[in-house]
């Protein structure tokens, strides 16, 4: 039997949470959908780096100070003696290695999937991102609870990440922005007029979609449930039928903590 796939996750501080960023349930789902076998490394936000240079994998683009910036999703896989990080570039990668499972980013739609990352991160996330990220401190372990505290403060310029969307206009503005980029998105699929759940079609998942869901599972763990309650309700309860068809691709093994 091959080796598995390492995939290196950031924890969240119970099992029910464990998995929660959107940007490694990309890969999750990535390895989930082909039905790769793989073992998940929980990596705390402050030994990011450490352990990315332990293992040999590069990091994912540079500071504005000129040093090195590393960040997860990563993955090593022991049949090519490959690690590298970056959800896109491990689809990328997952597709080309293991040719006979479900591709990701079938050959004709390779710019194209460039192109919709570009759209999908101005139109929908930013809004989300402004309900999400103050909640997500509140989700992990007390060490990685601080790195993120501080490092996101620095990034929005807040005092208190709770600043970023406190109750009231704030939140109600981000809300509706929420479903407004949904409702543009929602858009894109019916664009020839057709009721089409994925990007490519009626049943056939691609990169694209796996994109969305990773947000929206994000949304889902994250959020009150109020939020979610509502969510699944918009645009003829389209999302609600969409992460159903996902159910199946949400396992999260109990993997291992890293060692430094």
């Amino acid at each position: 039997m091959p080796e598995p796939i390492i995939f290196y996750d950031i924890p969240g501080k119970n099992v029910s949470l464990k998995g929660w960023s959107p940007n490694t349930w990309k890969t999750r789902y990535c390895l989930n959908f082909k039905g790769l076998p793989y073992k998940t490394i929980w990596v705390e936000y402050p030994d990011i780096e450490a352990v990315m240079r332990k293992v040999g994998i590069l990091p994912v683009e540079t500071k504005e100070d000129g040093s090195p910036y590393y960040t997860l999703p990563a993955i090593y896989d022991p049949k090519t003696k490959t690690g590298l990080a970056e959800s896109a570039a491990i689809a990328r990668y997952l597709d080309k290695t293991y040719p006979d499972t479900p591709r990701l980013i079938p050959e004709e739609t390779d710019a194209l999937h460039a192109a919709f990352n570009k759209a999908f991160l101005t139109t929908f996330s930013p809004h989300l991102r402004k309900l999400t990220i103050p909640l997500v401190a509140k989700h992990l372990p007390p060490r990685s609870e601080v790195y993120f505290r501080k490092t996101r403060e620095a990034d929005w310029g807040v005092a208190h990440l709770d600043d970023i969307a406190p109750p009231g206009p704030k939140r109600d503005e981000a809300w509706a922005g929420v479903k407004k980029g949904l409702g543009v998105i929602a858009g894109w699929l019916e664009a020839d007029g057709t009721d089409k759940l994925f990007f490519t079609g009626k049943d056939k998942i691609v990169y694209a979609d796996i994109t969305l869901a990773a947000y929206l599972i994000w949304a889902r763990i994250t959020l009150d449930q109020s939020y979610w309650t509502d969510l699944v309700t918009w645009h003829g309860g389209r999302w609600g039928r969409f992460m159903a068809a996902f159910e199946e691709y949400e396992a999260v093994d109990e993997g291992e903590d890293a060692i430094l």
